[in-house]
């Protein structure tokens, strides 16, 4: 079980590692509005991390499909009082951010990791560096509003791929405790494109990087299964969880923590 330190505290990481979704928005695809009470929130992440949840993400902005950017305020106040509320010293805890000074300040106030859907901003990088914090950073063809209008690749595991090689060097040169990349499913392709990077996930395996995988409620299994409402895609989430760890997966990020915690522990005692 690997052992970082990041910003200031040693803390344990068993892979493969659920990582808890935490949306403190009104608008996200699967649970807007949901979260956005302080004692809800602050007791759902507990919750999660009962469950076997190892990270919690903690977002206050979506990032769903056709949405918009809010304010750095507006993110800020919805992230803070929930992080000041979590015990930082007991579980990881992952800023869901682009934004380098609601980034920052969730650093300041205890948050582990920054997970960057923005495709590796340096200004964040150079935080996570300052904070000696890990980074996730995913892929994406354009921004949330724009980024499902006609997604375009060749061969899109092997261009996203590259994308991460590009930057390889100079994520090395940052030293930091972890870095981990997230080819971004649903994040700029079609159901086509999802598909060729799910089967060929093993591809994106490297030294310099983990694999961290979200596909929790996606329409992309609506596609496959005919479930529009996200809460009936419980089934096609964890078959793709367990997919992406017998993939080389080591973190799955998650709405749906007990379920998921426990088809993977199944799992692995069956491989």
């Amino acid at each position: 079980m690997p052992n970082y330190h990041f910003n200031g505290q040693l803390l344990e990481l068993d892979y493969p590692a659920c990582m808890g979704i935490l949306n403190l928005t009104p608008d996200s695809f699967s649970d807007g509005g949901q979260f956005s009470n302080l004692e809800f929130a602050v007791n759902h992440a507990l919750k999660m991390v009962q469950q076997g949840a190892q990270i919690i993400d903690i977002g206050g902005e979506s990032t769903r499909p056709g949405s918009k950017s809010v304010s750095e305020q507006e993110e800020i106040d919805r992230v803070l009082p929930v992080l000041e509320k979590l015990p930082v010293d007991q579980f990881i805890i992952s800023i869901d951010t682009t934004k380098p000074k609601v980034a920052e300040l969730a650093l300041q106030n205890g948050a582990h990791l920054i997970n960057d859907v923005s495709g590796g901003n340096k200004i964040l990088l150079e935080k996570a560096k300052q904070y000696d914090a890990g980074f996730v950073i995913m892929h994406t063809q354009g921004n949330p509003d724009s980024m499902q209008n006609k997604p375009s690749y060749m061969n899109p595991t092997e261009e996203i791929r590259g994308f991460f090689e590009k930057q390889k060097d100079f994520l090395l040169s940052l030293e930091l405790p972890r870095v981990w990349i997230d080819p971004g499913i649903g994040f700029g392709k079609t159901l086509e494109h999802n598909i060729d990077i799910m089967r060929n996930l093993d591809r994106f395996e490297d030294d310099a990087w983990g694999i961290l995988l979200g596909t929790s409620r996606k329409s992309w299994i609506d596609h496959l299964c005919t479930a529009k409402d996200p809460l009936e895609r419980i089934g096609g989430s964890i078959a793709s969880a367990i997919h992406a760890v017998r993939k080389g997966a080591e973190i799955i990020r998650v709405h749906d923590v007990k379920e998921t915690v426990q088809a993977i522990q199944v799992a692995k005692e069956l491989a």
